[in-house]
C-alpha cells in the first residue's frame, strides 16, 4: 500500500509539473507584460508632464497678477508723492 500511495504521489508531482506552461507560452507572455508596462509608463510620463504644464500655467497666471497690479497703481502713485515732496 505504501508503494503505491509513493507511486501516485510521484505521479501526481510529474503531472503537475508538466501543467505549465510551453517555453513559447512562457515568452510569449513576458513580451506580453513587458509591452503592458511600457504603455503604463508611457501613460504615466504624459500625465507627469500635463501636470507640470497646468502647474507651470498656473504659476505664470499668478505671476501676471500680482505682476500686474503692484506695477501700474503703486508706481504712479509713488511718482506723485515724489513730485509733492520736491
Amino acid at each position: 500500500m505504501k508503494k503505491l500511495l509513493a507511486m501516485f504521489m510521484v505521479a501526481s508531482i510529474f503531472s503537475l509539473v508538466a501543467c505549465g506552461p510551453t517555453e513559447e507560452e512562457q515568452a510569449a507572455a513576458e513580451v506580453e507584460a513587458e509591452a503592458m508596462v511600457e504603455e503604463m509608463f508611457e501613460g504615466l510620463e504624459e500625465e507627469m508632464e500635463e501636470a507640470v504644464e497646468e502647474v507651470a500655467e498656473e504659476a505664470a497666471e499668478e505671476e501676471e497678477a500680482t505682476e500686474g497690479g503692484d506695477d501700474g497703481d503703486d508706481g504712479e502713485a509713488e511718482g506723485e508723492e515724489e513730485e509733492a515732496a520736491e
